[in-house]
C-alpha cells in the first residue's frame, strides 16, 4: 500500500469541517498543529499599524494514495480554498515509507477495493 501526505492549511473556523468532510472522503486520521501564520501573494490588512490575521491550522492527513485526490478536493471545496484568496491551501506529497499506521492499513484495504 503506498501513501500520500495531505497537508492543508486552512482557517481555524474551519478546521472541524475540512476534518469531518476528510473523513467522509476516506482519511482515517490526521494531526492538528494550531495557530499557523501565513502570508499569500496580497498583503494582510492593517489597523492602526496592527496585522489584522486570522489563526490557521495546518492538518496532516497519511492517506492512501487511490483516495488521496478525492480527499484533497473536498477538502479545497469545504475550505473554500477557491472562492477567496486567503481561505486555504492544500497539497499532497509522496511519502517513500511509514510506520505505525498498521491499524489503519486494514481499515483502508477494504475502502481501497471497493475503490479500484
Amino acid at each position: 500500500m503506498h501513501f500520500k501526505l495531505i497537508i492543508a492549511l486552512v482557517e481555524r473556523t474551519e478546521t472541524e469541517a475540512v476534518l469531518e468532510a476528510a473523513r467522509a472522503a476516506g482519511a482515517t486520521g490526521s494531526t492538528v498543529i494550531s495557530q499557523a501564520r501565513g502570508e499569500g501573494a496580497e498583503k494582510q490588512k492593517t489597523f492602526f499599524g496592527l496585522n489584522l490575521e486570522t489563526q490557521r491550522d495546518v492538518l496532516l492527513l497519511l492517506v492512501e494514495e487511490h483516495l488521496a485526490r478525492g480527499i484533497l478536493e473536498t477538502i479545497a471545496r469545504v475550505g473554500r480554498f477557491e472562492e477567496q484568496a486567503g481561505c486555504g491551501i492544500a497539497f499532497q506529497v509522496d511519502v517513500e515509507d511509514a510506520v505505525g499506521i498498521s491499524h489503519q492499513i486494514r481499515v483502508l484495504s477494504e475502502k481501497v477495493q471497493e475503490e479500484i
